[in-house]
């Protein structure tokens, strides 16, 4: 029976030129993760990744320091949606990350006013009346997420590897376990606030149907540093 770990990127680089980065703290915690692997896999897993940058980094430094011969298998399906649009199409200021930065950086409660812009821009996103406007719609990128997790799973259930490790994106995660849940638009997008960076979601593979079995563990990385420990 084939166990599938979903990871979120390590922390990238919010607010500037490019998020599409790991920062300093992200490496570490790919690091961390990686070790972690070393304890808890017993063989090599099959892996993919998405195209992202964050995706790839968070990659290769988690498998340097568990299965560094091991192949990545590079797949655009798995990549997040363009959530600078979908900010920007809720507020057009926010077409420039920095001012994005800034003004979170001014607030009492940073995670409280982003968590706000958060939820009204996904809630214009999914909402259907705004589906023309963006690069990428809600269903769209709903069915990408839902095809590319079924996509997998066929693969699995014909090779049976062990294990099977997927660097991704929290948006992609919640999708993933919204669907196996039966999750609406909003509660889905409740659960991608909540994931961590490098946090592991981890599905059972039963024929070829997913089963969620753990969502969102990052205990790994507090027991190394909970100053490690980001969302953003």
């Amino acid at each position: 029976m084939t166990t599938i770990y979903l990871i979120r990127h390590g922390q990238a680089s919010f607010g500037a030129e490019s998020y599409d980065k790991l920062s300093p703290n992200g490496e570490l915690q790919a690091q961390v993760l990686g070790r972690y692997f070393d304890d808890i896999l017993k063989e090599a897993p099959y892996v993919v990744a998405g195209s992202m940058q964050r995706h790839q980094q968070t990659a290769t430094l988690t498998l340097t320091e568990c299965f560094p011969e091991a192949d990545v298998v590079t797949d655009n399906a798995w990549n997040e949606f363009n959530h600078q649009q979908v900010f920007a199409q809720y507020e057009p200021r926010f077409n420039e990350p920095h001012l994005l930065k800034q003004d979170v950086a001014k607030e009492a409660n940073p995670r409280a006013y982003l968590a706000k812009i958060f939820e009204g821009a996904i809630e214009r996103w999914t909402g259907g009346e705004y589906h023309h406007e963006y690069e990428e719609s809600w269903p769209t990128f709903k069915n990408r997420v839902e095809t590319a997790l079924q996509n997998l799973c066929d693969e699995l259930a014909k090779t049976k590897p062990r294990y099977a490790v997927v660097f991704t994106s929290g948006g992609v995660i919640s999708v993933a376990a919204g669907k196996i849940l039966g999750l609406s638009p909003e509660k889905t997008f409740a659960l991608n606030w909540a994931i961590a960076n490098t946090s592991m979601t981890t599905l059972r593979l039963v024929g070829n149907e997913p089963q969620l079995l753990s969502l969102n563990e990052h205990h790994f990385i507090k027991a190394e540093n909970p100053n490690l420990l980001t969302w953003i």
